[in-house]
């Protein structure tokens, strides 16, 4: 018999199960590290993308921002502070040409005259000659001067050319003749005024040529152009003068009682005037009645206390118009206006509402201080 358990034991086969089965682990261990690696690479891409997506977005809102004309340039680029110079530049260029016009727009003309004194006879000889370039104030575009020609302070003796129309260029060639000592006319300044002439209305003053007498040299003659300049007339205190208005309806009675005025104007040499006042009656352009106050000599505040009455009828009351006139009585020359006041309807300011509360209150006489205003009416004497 033989011995089982003495004899050796056969060799098994090599277990080929095992072996598979380790293969294939690991192969799923391979396949399960290159799974991972790419999923690793899945997300960094997907990152990636996400990444290039909002740097396109971001672009893409930059780029909407620079075309808002909205948003405003940034100061500090080079480009805009130079397109910012230019500008700067440009507008100065067109405010330096924009001046000049201003001051041609400015310019009055210009007046030629000529000055010839005789120490012989004290005889200032003075000749308006020509103007040009005036501006037109007529709606045809022209106008018709005509110059006056007088000596402040005093305006005793005034000059005036002929009008000649529808110029603005006239060529007056006129001589006007003062008879003044030497010692007294250096304290004088010759005056060239220049009018539009209107038939129908104020005449307005173009301008005007102002000379000193103590800076010219009268031992030779002198012919020159000088540019006119414009007036300013506001700047010349005429005075004040108080009255008062009356109005009884039934009786059609206008009753105005002249009282005073001061601080008038001084046109005589010695620096006083002698004034007395003017009152004057009219309706549609047309004079009714005048009336004067006595002259008051050598004073500057003058008292008159003077009554004076017209007749006008309720229904006209509306209608006429007062000019009250201070004027400087001059024996020998001509009597020259200091001031006006004109009251009525028309009227505007203070003047209108004197007439007014006279309306208002009849048969009571309602007295009101007034400033005199400048006239230059050709017929006030």
């Amino acid at each position: 018999m033989v011995d089982v358990r003495g004899s050796p034991k056969p060799q098994q086969p090599p277990d080929k199960t095992n072996d598979t089965v380790e293969e294939a682990t690991a192969t799923m261990v391979g396949s399960s590290g290159s799974s991972a690696g790419v999923a690793t690479i899945g997300v960094l891409s997907f990152l990636v993308t996400v990444l290039l997506l909002i740097i396109c977005i971001r672009r893409c809102w930059d780029g909407r921002r620079k075309k808002d004309p909205k948003t405003p340039k940034s100061s500090s680029d080079p480009k805009d502070v130079q397109k910012d110079d230019d500008e700067l530049v440009d507008n100065m260029e067109q405010n330096e040409a924009v001046e000049p016009a201003k001051k041609d727009e400015q310019k009055l003309g210009r007046l030629r005259m000529k000055l010839d004194y005789d120490f012989n006879s004290n005889n200032l000889a003075v000749t308006v000659m020509q103007a040009e370039e005036l501006p037109g104030l007529d709606m045809s575009g022209t106008s018709d001067p005509y110059v006056k020609v007088y000596m402040l302070p005093d305006k005793k003796k005034k000059f005036e050319t002929r009008v000649h129309r529808k110029t603005l260029n006239p060529v007056f060639n006129e001589t006007f003749n003062f008879k003044i000592a030497y010692a007294e006319i250096t304290t004088k300044t010759l005056v060239f005024a220049i009018y539009d002439f209107d038939r129908f209305s104020k005449h307005d003053q173009i301008g005007e040529v102002k000379i000193p007498m103590t800076t010219v040299d009268l031992a030779q003659t002198i012919e020159e152009w000088r540019d006119l300049t414009s007036v300013d007339h506001n700047k010349e205190i005429l005075g004040d003068i108080c009255f008062s208005l009356r109005y009884v309806p039934t009786a059609g009675k206008l009753t105005v009682v002249v009282l005073e005025a001061k601080n008038l104007k001084k046109m005589d040499v010695g620096g006083l005037s002698d004034p007395y006042v003017k009152i004057v009656l009219m309706m549609n352009g047309k004079r009714l009645k005048k009336k004067k106050t006595s002259i008051k000599k050598c004073t500057l505040n003058p008292y008159y206390n003077e009554s004076f009455s017209f007749e006008v009828p309720f229904e006209q009351i509306q209608k006429v118009q007062l000019v009250v006139t201070v004027v400087d009585y001059d024996r020998i020359g001509t009597s020259d206006p200091i001031g006006k006041v004109t009251l009525g309807c028309n009227a505007t300011g203070t003047e209108l509402r004197h007439w007014m509360d006279m309306l208002a209150s009849p048969r009571r006489p309602i007295a009101q201080w007034h400033s005199l205003k400048d006239t230059e009416d050709r017929d006030e004497k």
